[in-house]
């Protein structure tokens, strides 16, 4: 029988990329067995932390040797722009930096335990973990989850989009060759309903760890509870920009033009739903209109340095896009179209690929989709607000909550809205900053659990108690003799 095989193509020309071999249930449920005997062997999940440590760090210097080829390859199995790109993939080493100088600091310690006893706590990792990772951001999500993973000691088996699997792959061989073990990094590239479900159905998996959509995430999180085992979810999200009358107008419609555009929308903190105060709405609207219509001018060729925005991830995503619009009662500003044209920029031919407009569209209802569902686009919506309270209520009426921004010059205003905002990651006057030590995930159906940071190497390990007692044999012969009426040991 021949081999299931899927194509890779570039969504803003429609070429082939690469063919893929299909991994069998056969083959995912070897991968995993495979993963548990390096686990138990103990070559990696044994190895002294100062070992792991120095295996990230050089993989983070060859990652770095590798970003131009990478970012090319991002660039053309996305259909972001190479501006992008470069940018993006330029910060990954500073994920696997991040994680091996915590092997190095990070400290067990000492419980106060009643008694002459010695309590002391190590972490030790889960066993076989499972990732499935998203088209948007392919390796930087890939990479976020990866390296607390392998820093904790885990065996990890990542299941990216088959839409965008080719820099994940490419970075576990860069991995085997900067002495991660065989069988410790392994990607199964395929279908999330038959690679994605068997994966996280095996119950020798002891963490899934996903970033994808809501539905996704409740299917994948139902299979996980009947395994007992962990589970992080970085699920949809709709985030809100709430633009107060004190802001900076310039520094607000670029803000919120890189949240709304960057990667086509296509980002779970994409800002989509823009919140103006009445004071500036006008003034605000007439400006970020004008850098829409620059940035839709701007853009070309996803490869010309110049281009502004790219493509979507497929032509079926883009048909996705316009059905949400067409079923929308907003009235389009800007945009909401397809093109198909050819790129005042470069000359570059939009009906090969998938291009949409970017759009803003404003008078929807707080029950419209474009108000209430994640469309992952280009499309925003717009709506005024007249008071704080008001605009934070309109940022909370969501079933959302991963993302939100605030921009404004009032420094109370800011601390104070920022935690008034039911999200799990809020900017002031910036939007879609991202570190290794920050850590990311959402509220509501937004998600459960963190990545990045200190939170993220814990969830990828479990403590142990180890507690031993001090007491010379001379004694505990007589005070640890429970059944000894007389000997006064005491339990606990």
């Amino acid at each position: 029988m021949s081999p299931i095989t899927f194509t890779v193509e570039n969504p803003a020309t429609g070429g082939t990329l690469a063919r893929i071999e299909e991994p069998t249930l056969e083959n995912v449920d070897q991968a995993v067995a495979d993963a548990q005997a390096a686990f138990d062997a103990g070559v990696w999940a044994k190895a002294p932390s100062i070992h792991r440590s120095k295996v990230l760090s050089s993989i983070a210097r060859a990652l770095e040797a590798e970003i131009p080829r990478l970012a090319l390859l991002e660039a053309s199995q996305t259909g972001r722009t190479i501006r992008e790109m470069n940018a993006q993939l330029g910060r990954l080493p500073e994920w696997l930096d991040y994680f091996a100088a915590l092997l190095r600091t990070e400290q067990g310690y000492v419980a106060p335990t009643q008694g002459n006893l010695l309590n002391y706590i190590k972490r030790i990792p889960l066993g076989v973990v499972a990732q499935i990772t998203p088209f948007n951001h392919p390796l930087l999500i890939a990479v976020k989850k990866i390296a607390p993973a392998l820093a904790a000691g885990n065996s990890v088996i990542v299941k990216p989009s088959e839409l965008a699997p080719l820099t994940v792959l490419e970075f576990a061989k860069i991995s085997e060759t900067c002495g991660v073990p065989r069988g410790v990094l392994t990607v199964l590239p395929g279908p999330g309903a038959t690679v994605g479900k068997r994966l996280v159905e095996n119950p020798m998996i002891r963490k899934v760890d996903i970033t994808a959509g809501t539905a996704a995430g409740r299917v994948v999180g139902s299979i996980v509870g009947q395994n007992l085992a962990a589970y992080t979810a970085e699920l949809g999200g709709k985030a809100p920009i709430i633009i107060f009358d004190d802001a900076d107008l310039i520094s607000a419609v670029n803000g919120v033009a890189f949240a709304s555009f960057i990667a086509s929308g296509q980002t779970c903190v994409s800002g989509t739903r823009i919140l103006i105060q009445e004071g500036i709405y006008d003034e605000f609207i007439r400006l970020f209109l004008e850098k829409v219509e620059d940035i839709r001018h701007g853009m070309g060729d996803p490869l010309n340095p110049q281009s502004t925005m790219g493509s979507v991830i497929s032509l079926h995503h883009l048909q996705r896009i316009e059905a949400s619009l067409d079923r929308s009662e907003g009235g389009v500003l800007i945009g909401g179209n397809r093109l198909t044209g050819h790129s005042e920029l470069d000359g570059f031919d939009f009906s090969k690929g998938s291009f949409f407009s970017p759009t803003v569209v404003t008078d929807v209802s707080l029950e419209d989709e474009l108000w209430k569902e994640e469309v992952f686009g280009p499309i925003v919506v717009v709506k005024r607000f007249k008071t704080e309270a008001d605009g934070v209520a309109l940022a909370n009426n969501c079933k959302y909550g991963l993302g939100a921004g605030v921009w404004t010059q009032d420094l109370s205003r800011a601390h104070r809205v920022a935690d008034e905002i039911q999200a799990g990651l809020c900017w002031v006057n910036t939007h879609h900053r991202n570190d290794p030590s920050s850590p990311w995930g959402g509220l509501k159906e937004s998600g459960i659990g963190r990545e990045n940071g200190l939170e993220a190497l814990h969830a990828y390990s479990q403590s142990k108690s180890v507690i031993v007692n001090l007491d010379p044999p001379e004694k505990t012969r007589s005070t640890d003799d429970w059944f000894n009426v007389s000997g006064g040991r005491r339990y606990g």
